[in-house]
């Protein structure tokens, strides 16, 4: 198919990522992905291990690397979405919540690193192939980016704060290319990976539930589509209405 969309996902193994990959090929989407597992046999896409690549984003070089990678798979040399959804949140023993004095530096690099500094490497390596497709990106935040959060410590709410601030530079740096750039923050979604003590958390949610997967896919889809032909820069918030 020469006309067939390409979507390069990070973060696809689980959750929100698995959706993602399963939203975007039910629409005929090529989707490539990125993760630091290996290709697993039970996922969605058609391609299978062709269309995987397995990097550690926590790798400034490695990430680099990935990029010569991915262009040369880009046989079309575009690229109509980027979705940078890899994300990592390190907790104590226990599961407990790290604070600022109990996250060691070097985790705060690493954090810093797959939640942010990957997604300004992906957007710089492949923006020709984007300009190419007058192609999307989306930026997946997190509620813990707004506010103090119960589970998530510090070193990601403030990687994820500073990913929202860096989708408006990149919509305001990129938006002449013909590129929009827009962010999602989720809230409370159930995934394999919640938190102890998440689902008490819906009680004082408006709708009275989790998220699911799938509804953050779905928003993913509409910002990468041309439903969204004019919707740049902005931070769409998918938490049921817990910020009211």
């Amino acid at each position: 198919m020469p006309d067939r969309k390409t979507l390069l996902l990070t973060g696809a193994s689980r959750g929100i990522g698995h959706a993602t990959v399963k939203r975007f090929s039910s629409a005929g989407w090529r989707v490539i992905t990125c993760s630091r597992y290996p290709f697993p046999e039970d996922c969605p896409w058609e391609m299978g291990p062709e269309d995987h690549i397995q990097v550690d984003l926590a790798d400034p070089k490695k990430s680099i690397e990935a990029v010569a990678e991915i262009k040369g798979r880009l046989k079309s040399g575009r690229l109509e979405a980027l979705v940078n959804n890899a994300g990592i949140s390190p907790k104590g023993e226990g599961g407990a919540r790290l604070d600022t004095l109990t996250t060691d530096l070097r985790t705060w690099g690493q954090v810093f690193h797959v939640n942010f500094f990957a997604s300004v490497i992906l957007a710089r390596g492949l923006i020709d192939e984007l300009v190419a497709a007058q192609g999307s990106i989306v930026n997946v935040t997190s509620i813990a980016g707004a506010r103090v959060h119960p589970f998530a410590g510090p070193a990601y709410a403030t990687s994820k704060a500073a990913l929202a601030a860096l989708t408006r530079e990149m919509a305001n740096d990129l938006g002449p290319m013909g590129i929009r750039v827009n962010a999602i923050a989720p809230g409370e979604i159930e995934t394999e990976i919640l938190s102890p003590g998440t689902a008490d958390l819906a009680k004082a949610i408006p709708l009275r539930r989790l998220g699911r997967p799938e509804e953050v896919a779905r928003t993913i889809y509409f910002l990468c589509s041309s439903e969204s032909s004019y919707i740049s820069g902005v931070e769409v918030e998918i938490n049921g209405g817990q910020h009211v």
